[in-house]
């Protein structure tokens, strides 16, 4: 006997959406082992998760900015979430949390292999314990989306080693807010460990295009790897995210303030 058709709570769809941002499009699947732990969590079939993910594409305006459209059965409630979240991205990544924890689904980031627990994020001091929990979960999603979004590679070279990748904000996580800055996948890029240095150091940067472009305070460094590691990308695109496109004001940001022109 067919179960009864029920709506999805609000809960059950901030679930979904995190959920949406955290795993690659194309592993979006009724058999992708999270999305069976979803269903299974709320009580529902893992089609019905995998069709409410791909429900939230028709209001993600880093899928539908080209043209594209997602399935048309989604509902009001998807849209508001969506918009909550790309409105105040570091408060409901939170909430999401709390909620897993309330589904007894895991949140421990010890759990994820893209977390590498040498280079964790480090916590300033004179923060108090909810303010440390708030950042730590917000950025285990940030990396999780960006490795979600760069299928795991370098967007320079396609490097694809996890230990050796970095979710790098675009805006510094220091001069960025707390409301839709810090956690935003669109203030982040997904390098290699030396890129990212060069690029939170600024010696390179993107413009608009989304074209590498190089310092000219590298004129000073004349060695081969330099040439063949930085220097050679000059003018070169990197390879665009299929979700969550960098945002302009991130990048104009790091063009002006960061980038040693």
């Amino acid at each position: 006997m067919t179960e009864p058709r029920r709506d999805w709570t609000r809960d059950e769809t901030i679930l979904a959406f995190e959920l949406y941002c955290t795993i690659p499009s194309s592993k979006v699947t009724k058999e992708n082992e999270k999305i069976k732990g979803l269903a299974d969590a709320i009580g529902r079939t893992p089609n019905s998760v995998k069709l409410k993910l791909q429900n939230f594409k028709s209001y993600d305006p880093s899928y539908t900015r080209d043209g594209r459209i997602g399935l048309s059965h989604g509902s009001k409630l998807d849209g508001e979430i969506v918009k909550d979240f790309l409105q105040n991205w570091d408060s409901l990544v939170f909430e999401a949390n709390k909620i897993k924890e309330q589904y007894h689904l895991e949140t421990k980031e010890s759990t994820d292999p893209l977390i590498d627990k040498s280079t964790e994020f480090c916590v300033p001091n004179g923060y108090d314990k909810l303010t440390i929990q708030k950042i730590r979960v917000g950025q285990t999603f940030f990396r999780k989306s960006l490795f979600s979004a760069y299928d795991g590679k370098c967007c320079i070279t396609g490097l694809s080693i996890p230990e050796l990748l970095r979710a790098s904000h675009i805006k510094p996580w220091s001069k960025s807010n707390d409301i839709n800055e810090k956690t935003n996948p669109q203030n982040g890029l997904l390098l290699n460990v030396l890129h990212d240095t060069a690029f939170d150091r600024g010696y390179i940067t993107i413009d608009l295009d989304y074209k590498i472009i190089v310092s000219d305070k590298l004129d000073d460094y004349t060695d081969e790897f330099t040439e063949r590691t930085l220097r050679e990308y000059s003018g070169k695109k990197i390879s665009l995210p299929n979700r969550f496109i960098p945002d302009e004001k991130f990048i104009e940001y790091h063009n002006e303030v960061v980038f040693k022109g």
